[in-house]
């Protein structure tokens, strides 16, 4: 965030800046999306709604996992939330207690120790190889599990890393006993894999997804958790107190999301496929490393240590220096400490330009090696 907000200064300032750091579509939220909140406006939606959401919208998303993903969900199990940050807090809120312990993966999504923390809960990190695709090893996951253990949080396809855990991993997970705290915020948004959620596995599971990435409606604040029936009562009970109810007008475009929004879907993945490809040949033609592939959401997490191990200072740097935007690695964890994570979710000439000034910026501080001059005995046209 400190990267994104001097990169909004420096654009006041008349600078032009190349967003590679931001996390959010750049395409417009579906017209048929648009044009139903629009229509909720119009009929008054403005109002006070179920702590937990309408009914018809959890009917929708209960259909949804069944339609995708073949899992039966009661729509008693779905709460719907102001965005899906306010899912995974009501969510660890109804778990743990102070003192309680969370695995979390490293390289992670920044925010989640931040939440535990607040919480009075203890994340403990277990590492992922970008060389075995980022899979959560059960073995390693067990080895650190204790009597205060109550959960591992899972997130697939990941932020910053792109992987997708196959089902077989998901599967190994489930018979840790532990309970499963899934971030699905990406699901949808995959390259030539299926990414299944953790029901098809587990009922002992908070599955935590929403409308932000799939559909473009960032700004729209609209998620949801799936919870086991025990903790229904108190997640209602901290909805109602915390956040009162998302908002009305909201819930019936997120309704129209799911019954309308996929073909547009399609196509924002198609183009996200044809960036990733472009990013990743450009990347490692400047000569970042790139281990992993990868095959979900719209990141890819760079090795730039050739240059520099320290990666808030590196993109500090870029941004000054280059005025292209992209995230450090330290923010998601020690393991991603001397990486830059470049996010695709912004057009493919905004990607080529901002990939060119990186280049000339690293030729400029004499970083990049000069390509071979013409020996003798050699010809040129």
């Amino acid at each position: 965030m400190e990267v994104l907000e001097r990169a909004d200064e420096l654009a006041r300032n008349g600078t032009e800046v190349i967003h590679l750091e931001v996390g959010e579509p750049d395409f417009p939220t579906p017209k048929a999306v648009v044009e139903a909140g629009m229509e909720a406006l119009r009929r008054g939606r403005t109002k006070y709604t179920p702590s937990v959401g309408h009914a018809p919208l959890r009917e929708a998303i209960a259909a949804f996992y069944q339609r995708e993903y073949g899992v039966e969900v009661s729509p008693e199990q779905v709460v719907v939330t102001a965005g899906t940050s306010p899912a995974l807090l009501l969510s660890l809120a109804a778990l743990l207690e102070p003192g309680d312990e969370v695995l979390l993966p490293n390289p992670h999504y920044a925010c989640y120790p931040n939440f535990l923390r607040f919480l009075g809960a203890v994340p403990r990190f277990f590492p992922l190889e970008a060389r075995e695709g980022y899979l959560y090893d059960p073995q390693r996951i067990a080895s650190q599990m204790g009597p205060r253990t109550k959960a591992v949080l899972v997130n697939s396809p990941a932020n910053p890393t792109g992987a997708v855990l196959p089902p077989e991993n998901l599967a190994a997970l489930a018979e840790l006993g532990l309970f499963l705290i899934s971030d699905e915020i990406y699901h949808g948004l995959t390259y030539g894999v299926r990414s299944p959620t953790v029901l098809e596995f587990t009922d002992r599971a908070f599955v935590l997804n929403g409308f932000s990435k799939r559909y473009a409606m960032t700004g729209w604040r609209l998620g949801w958790v799936i919870a086991p029936r025990e903790f229904l009562r108190p997640l209602r009970i901290m909805a109602q107190n915390f956040f009162i109810s998302p908002a009305d007008f909201v819930q019936w475009a997120g309704l129209a999301a799911l019954q309308q929004g996929e073909p547009e879907v399609a196509r924002m993945v198609a183009e996200y496929d044809r960036r990733r490809r472009f990013l990743l040949g450009r990347l490692r033609e400047i000569g970042f490393g790139v281990e992993y592939e990868p095959q979900g959401a719209f990141y890819i997490l760079a090795d730039a240590r050739r240059w520099s191990r320290d990666s808030l200072s590196l993109a500090h740097r870029l941004l000054e220096e280059a005025h292209v935007g992209v995230t450090p690695g330290v923010d998601f964890g020690s393991r991603a400490e001397g990486f830059l994570r470049f996010s695709y979710a912004n057009s493919l000439e905004n990607i080529a330009e901002g990939l060119r000034r990186i280049e000339a910026w690293l030729q400029r501080q004499s970083l990049l090696p000069e390509p071979p001059s013409c020996g003798a005995g050699c010809s040129s046209s």
